[in-house]
């Protein structure tokens, strides 16, 4: 997307649960005007969830290529980079949950979101990635949610120091809180 001659190669594009978010990142995934790759992270750990991954690829375009990558997101990113592209990643809430909680999936955290970051540097297409805002409410109770909180917040932080543009999406209302152009 350009703006007065200057390219957005990088967006984060966040809100609550159900707040438009994801439609707002398929709109300017859509009006990039590039190959789009959707670069899904949730899994399906019971059959509502399944319901709900079934239900979101069948309202994608059919055109646009699905990649699942649960934790590995720095290694997607790089192995689908390309300038006629845009990767639109959703989401990042689920990744970290993925990254911080899955047993079965041998992860390391702090080494997964310091490979998303450093990869940020080197992107030549355009990157969207979606993510849920959970820390505009009262702290959880429990260690692990606290976590979750925490680790959640400052992603999004790095994140929105490296990216060209932040927007916070309400009621399906996008907000820009940054854009670099």
């Amino acid at each position: 997307m350009s703006d007065a001659g200057y390219t957005v190669t990088t967006e984060l594009i966040l809100g609550g649960a159900r707040s438009g978010k994801s439609s707002h990142a398929e709109w300017q995934a859509m009006q990039s005007g590039k190959q789009v790759v959707y670069i899904a992270t949730a899994t399906a750990g019971d059959e509502e969830m399944a319901e709900r991954i079934v239900r979101h690829q069948q309202d994608r375009p059919a055109e646009w290529q699905l990649v699942e990558t649960p934790i590995t997101l720095a290694e997607t990113l790089r192995a689908y980079d390309h300038p006629d592209r845009c990767l639109l990643v959703d989401c990042l809430t689920l990744w970290l949950t993925n990254c911080l909680f899955n047993r079965d999936l041998d992860t390391d955290w702090p080494e997964q979101k310091a490979a998303l970051l450093s990869v940020l540097d080197s992107v030549q297409g355009h990157v969207i990635f979606v993510s849920n805002e959970v820390g505009q409410g009262i702290v959880p109770m429990g260690e692990m949610s606290r976590r979750f909180v925490d680790e959640s917040g400052w992603l999004h932080q790095a994140l929105a120091k490296q990216v060209d543009r932040v927007t916070f999406v309400t009621a399906g209302i996008p907000q820009v809180l940054k854009d670099t152009a």
